[in-house]
């Protein structure tokens, strides 16, 4: 019996067949959520406040999966990015202003990539200067010489090995009582440095980029609404992974650091302290998986800068595409690889500094992209019958009011962090 008949006669098998051949946008944006930066972010949290931060995963898994959800919809709707959506329909010269602070967060995004390279490698002995400019040509490579779906595949074997976390946090042997309690009953604190770690996490969990890439790996991808429920799973599957990655860094961190007193200023810290304390073996599965994610981020976050970027204004763009296509696109996926790894070169760059506020920066900016996507996904001449349900306003809406409440409330405390 052939496949063919044997998928015609099975409707579980095509089930299957159909969603594995749609897998990737979902789980590629939700694994790669979890870089360099969102992992120091985490690994700070874990060893700053032990436990008592993991609730803010739960908000964050619920804004996250909306706001996900709605990227995924609008790019099988219209057929457009976001970034296309925003130009039309808000005029060229915001989305000019609006785009530049984008720009500079996602460059700043790139280089705490390339941190990670550095600091991860540096746990196996390897020189910065050494892993780094390999990186970033790998990185370079691999867009432009390969093609989406190739590069699909290397992708979402990355998101794979990050779950290296889950089992660095297992041999931490932590309190699972005492995290149960976190989870549900929050110990919440008023003081500036809190709420800036409180930002720092929203802000690294639902960052603005990834609603850039998220619709554009769907377009690039050909999807179509008769697709929309495999898409739907996918999505889940990727919010899911993000936050189960985010928790037991979390833990890992909290369940040796925090109760030791150990205080870190990067994720590569995070795991040489976890040696004396967990072991060499889960040191070195914490630098692995920041390694992974990483390299998975460095090629990941320039690539939908320079997606959005173009698309913003009307350059050609996308892997598929060979460079005199689209030279605009590549020109300026290489000009922020070089930009980001040459931060990290120089001798004494302030890593933590950069890698925080890029995080709080991107949370700053989270609301304008949010509202955006509020009032596009809520017109029925673009969306037709596939605009917001009432939940989903009200859980997009309630996501932009708290982040714009926190942004204030932390430039107004005037806290300064690194």
């Amino acid at each position: 019996m052939s496949i063919f008949r044997r998928l015609k006669d099975n409707p579980a098998l095509r089930r299957i067949v159909i969603f594995m051949s749609i897998l990737g946008p979902g789980i590629i944006t939700g694994s790669v959520d979890n870089d360099a930066g969102g992992i120091t972010t985490y690994s700070v949290a874990g060893a700053m406040y032990g436990y008592r931060l993991l609730w803010t995963l739960i908000p964050s898994f619920i804004a996250l999966l909306a706001v996900q959800e709605m990227n995924a919809r609008m790019g099988i709707v219209t057929g457009k990015g976001l970034a296309d959506l925003i130009r039309e329909n808000f005029g060229v010269r915001l989305t000019f202003y609006f785009f530049i602070l984008l720009l500079i967060a996602d460059v700043g995004n790139t280089a705490t990539e390339f941190a990670g390279v550095a600091g991860s490698m540096n746990v196996f002995g390897v020189s910065k200067y050494v892993s780094v400019p390999i990186a970033g040509v790998l990185v370079w490579m691999l867009v432009l010489k390969g093609n989406y779906k190739f590069s699909e595949r290397i992708f979402l074997l990355f998101s794979v090995f990050l779950l290296s976390y889950v089992v660095s946090a297992i041999m931490a042997k932590p309190d699972w009582e005492h995290i149960g309690l976190a989870m549900v009953k929050p110990t919440i604190q008023y003081d500036a440095l809190y709420i800036t770690t409180v930002l720092g996490i929203i802000g690294t969990t639902v960052a603005p980029w990834m609603q850039f890439y998220m619709q554009s790996s769907v377009i690039e991808k050909g999807l179509k609404i008769s697709d929309y429920r495999y898409t739907l799973v996918d999505v889940i599957l990727g919010c899911v992974a993000t936050i189960v990655v985010a928790f037991f860094i979390i833990v890992a961190c909290g369940a040796t650091l925090h109760v030791n007193g150990v205080q870190i200023n990067e994720a590569s810290d995070a795991a040489m302290a976890l040696k004396p304390l967990a072991g060499a073996a889960a040191a070195q599965l914490f630098a692995f998986g920041l390694f992974v994610a990483s390299i998975f981020s460095a090629t990941i976050l320039p690539l939908a800068t320079a997606f959005y970027v173009c698309e913003a204004f009307g350059f050609e763009a996308g892997i598929d595409k060979r460079f005199s296509e689209a030279p605009q696109f590549y020109a300026l996926f290489t000009i922020i690889i070089l930009i980001g790894a040459g931060v990290i070169l120089i001798p004494g760059a302030p890593l933590i500094t950069i890698t925080v506020w890029t995080q709080v920066l991107n949370a700053i900016l989270l609301p304008g992209v949010l509202i955006c996507m509020m009032i596009i996904v809520n017109k029925a001449e673009i969306m037709e019958s596939y605009t917001n349900s009432t939940l989903q306003n009200i859980i997009g809406w309630s996501t932009s009011a708290v982040l714009i409440i926190l942004s204030l409330y932390l430039l107004v405390s005037g806290v300064g962090l690194g």
